[in-house]
């Protein structure tokens, strides 16, 4: 497999996302799955992606198979399928979307914020597949060396290329377990409540391109009774 662009990252990341938090919504639409690649919250770097970007994205993924469109519904939507075309499993494919969704996050961070797409039972876990996926040919994550003043070293995917050694993390990246100050909890909280937001408004987003196809076929239909 060629290497990825971050456009393409960031849909593949996405369409995995998606896919373990808001599986009613899933596989997404073009509408859901450019406001899940435009977000916010949960993002590095944040992009600002057209409906024709997404689309131009979707083209080059799918002469990948990496992803599919799905027929037989009012609105096309998409689905990935990384796990297939990399053969791993599905813990290995939560922790690259994270990856690529997120930038680089130490294994105690992945672990905290892989908890909507895989609870792992402890970071050694996360460490297990994250060492199985750099044994691979071309490695799929890289492990950085430690930072001054870093406490653990942290983790970047090579889907788009071999990476840069210096490779600055994001500021607002939680801390890793072992140096989280009293009150992780609420961090959590407010970090499951930021997700939840942007989960709830990409559902929104969905409903109104959904209502707006509905609307469109009625006019149609409208328009051919009364030629009739």
């Amino acid at each position: 497999m060629r290497t990825l662009s971050i456009d393409e990252a960031r849909v593949v990341g996405v369409l995995i996302e998606k896919q373990a938090t808001v599986p009613d919504s899933y596989p997404l639409s073009l509408n859901a799955l450019t406001s899940g690649c435009n977000q916010k919250t949960a993002r590095h770097p944040v992009l600002s992606l057209s409906d024709a970007d997404v689309l131009s994205t979707l083209d080059s993924l799918k002469a990948l198979s990496l992803v599919f469109e799905v027929s037989g519904s009012r609105v096309v939507r998409f689905e990935h399928n990384l796990g297939r075309v990399l053969g791993v499993p599905s813990q290995a494919v939560a922790l690259l979307a994270l990856l690529m969704l997120r930038g680089p996050q130490t294994a105690g961070e992945l672990r905290l914020n892989a908890e909507r797409l895989h609870r792992f039972a402890d970071v050694s876990s996360v460490e297990g597949f994250l060492d199985e996926l750099a044994a691979r040919e071309p490695p799929a994550v890289l492990r950085l060396a430690r930072a001054p003043g870093e406490r653990e070293p942290r983790w970047v995917h090579c889907l788009c290329g071999q990476p840069a050694e210096a490779v600055v993390a994001p500021s607002n990246a939680p801390l890793p377990e072992s140096t989280r100050p009293e009150g992780g909890g609420a961090l959590r909280a407010i970090q499951a409540l930021e997700a939840t937001v942007a989960d709830l408004a990409d559902a929104q987003a969905q409903l109104r391109a959904e209502v707006e196809s509905l609307r469109a076929q009625v006019r149609r239909l409208t328009d051919d009774a009364d030629a009739a």
